[in-house]
């Protein structure tokens, strides 16, 4: 739904900035969440690889599942 010019301009006047700026914020505030979490897991399981606490086919699966999340979130929002 596209708002109109007048709701983009109220939507201006109170808040200072345009939509699409808060948009880019929420944007980049989730992405680099998922960056810093997917380090964390990949960090987590390479320990536990590391340690022999998991098999090296469990730590491909971190990956990939990282990956996927990162691709299917990238296509949903930046599409």
């Amino acid at each position: 739904m596209t708002p109109s010019a007048d709701q983009v301009t109220a939507f201006q006047a109170n808040g200072g900035f345009t939509p699409s700026a808060a948009s880019t914020v929420v944007l980049s505030f989730v992405f680099a969440v998922l960056l810093l979490w997917g380090a964390w897991a990949m960090r987590t399981a390479y320990v536990g690889w590391a340690e022999n606490d998991l098999s090296q086919r469990q730590l491909l699966a971190v990956v990939v599942r990282f990956v996927a999340m990162y691709v299917v979130l990238t296509f949903f929002l930046l599409s």
